[in-house]
């Protein structure tokens, strides 16, 4: 009655306990290994692509080669050549170099008795192996895929968690974007995209590392000259640019008098209601000329 197993799809939601993690601190490192598996996804499919086509290769010649040798140690009713599906069974267990060393051993028995090199088989050689073709068959076969294929599943996976964690160390991640979104709902529960100017200091102080700038923020957020709204409104969108240019380090420490009336780009992810009518650097030099008044 089901198009897909019931079954199925509740593994598939376990798989969303990787959002669970976002929320516990000390699950950072966890998250970024998944990431890590996740951007890997790629180089793994094509090494796996090659992995397979090794086997391939190798499965036809051994067909070809040992299809008749005697069943002992590593060859069994299960692990041999006799057919496609156990060869690539046979060799998919010796790419991780579990259990090679029978096989080799199967396949070099080319004298009584362990074997009958007159039995009538469609090979010359009976049931007995070919220690002159199974040594470079095996070795070649153990070295491209364990230390060779099988290793670079490794290096892939290490190199991108390694690039994962200088991202993390160096520059803003989407658990950052995520985090400050969190937070932006507290102050914003009604989903309006905007809070009230004087709700600025605590927001941006009740932010996590590297986001946050904790208290005494007052003159920090007036360089930043963020936009603000009619009816002492600022956007979610400003106030995340200007924190993330902080970070960066790409906010100008100046800002020319020519820049202050200058207008202000109305972006397209911006609601109807975004009518900036003043910034925080003109507002503070507001306050300060009427002080002086």
């Amino acid at each position: 009655q089901f198009v897909v197993n019931p079954t199925l799809l509740r593994v598939v939601r376990v798989a969303r306990v990787g959002r669970i993690l976002r929320l516990v601190k000390g699950a950072k490192g966890i998250r970024t290994l998944l990431f890590a598996l996740a951007v890997s996804m790629p180089a793994l499919f094509n090494i796996g692509l090659l992995l397979f086509l090794v086997m391939f290769i190798y499965s036809i010649f051994g067909m070809s080669f040992f299809a008749y040798v005697r069943k002992s140690a590593g060859i069994t009713d299960l692990f041999n050549f006799e057919t496609f599906p156990n060869s690539m069974i046979v060799l998919f267990q010796m790419c991780t170099t579990a259990g090679w060393s029978g096989v080799y051993q199967a396949l070099t028995n080319d004298q009584p008795p362990d074997c009958d090199p007159t039995l009538n088989t469609p090979s010359r050689k009976g049931d007995c192996g070919d220690t002159a073709i199974a040594t470079p068959f095996l070795v070649s076969y153990v070295i491209i895929t364990s230390l060779v294929v099988v290793n670079m599943y490794i290096a892939v996976i290490l190199e991108n968690f390694s690039q994962a964690q200088e991202d993390v160390q160096q520059g803003l991640t989407d658990d950052d974007y995520d985090m400050y979104y969190e937070k932006w709902q507290r102050f914003d529960p009604l989903g309006l995209q905007f809070i009230q100017y004087d709700q600025v200091l605590d927001f941006v102080d009740a932010l996590e590392a590297p986001l946050r700038i904790p208290k005494p923020n007052y003159l920090i957020l007036v360089r930043l000259n963020l936009p603000i709204c009619e009816n002492d409104r600022m956007h979610c969108v400003d106030i995340l640019d200007g924190l993330t240019k902080y970070f960066l380090g790409t906010l100008d420490t100046e800002v020319a008098s020519n820049e202050i009336d200058a207008p202000i780009d109305i972006k397209k992810d911006r609601p109807k209601d975004y009518h900036p009518i003043s910034t925080t650097m003109q507002r503070q030099r507001e306050l300060y000329l009427s002080r002086l008044s």
